[in-house]
């Protein structure tokens, strides 16, 4: 179970996953071994998946996004094609769906030349029937952060 001093450590972490536990010691008002003992207990149930560094996609090359509906032919519930779509570099996101797609996908590349490379390996899948892509023109907001609610009190 998760309580609010967890949540907090949470919060810190997602804004800056490089605060030291000394640091988020001070902030929630404990010894740092006692949060060292919280984050591998977060870790050790899943709760922390992985530390990681977000990179800027611009920066790296990758500045053209896209989103890209694929409709498969597959049987119901096989997720066979999205393992294949996955590996494809330039793939930064694959969702399994509900609807007329099987798939959603995120694409980061260069730029329009890049994406059609990128549509052409995925429809070079035998299960790809077509696609349908969304270029994005300008991001607004974009965050891996989950929100992290404080828990509301349960009435007696």
């Amino acid at each position: 179970m998760i309580d609010e001093i967890d949540r907090t450590i949470l919060r810190i972490l997602q804004k800056d996953a490089r605060t030291s536990n000394a640091d988020i010691a001070r902030k929630v008002k404990m010894a740092p071994s006692g949060i060292l003992s919280r984050l591998r207990k977060l870790e050790e149930s899943g709760v922390i998946e992985r530390h990681e560094t977000r990179v800027n996609a611009k920066a790296a090359g990758r500045g053209l996004t896209a989103f890209t509906f694929v409709h498969a032919q597959e049987a119901v519930g096989s997720t066979k094609t999205g393992q294949k779509l996955a590996s494809i570099a330039g793939v930064q996101e694959v969702h399994y769906t509900a609807g007329t797609a099987a798939y959603l996908l995120k694409l980061r590349v260069a730029d329009t030349e890049a994406l059609a490379d990128i549509l052409s390996h995925i429809g070079n899948i035998p299960t790809v029937r077509d696609t349908n892509s969304v270029i994005v023109l300008r991001t607004i907001h974009e965050t891996s952060e989950i929100p992290i609610e404080t828990q509301p009190k349960k009435k007696p």
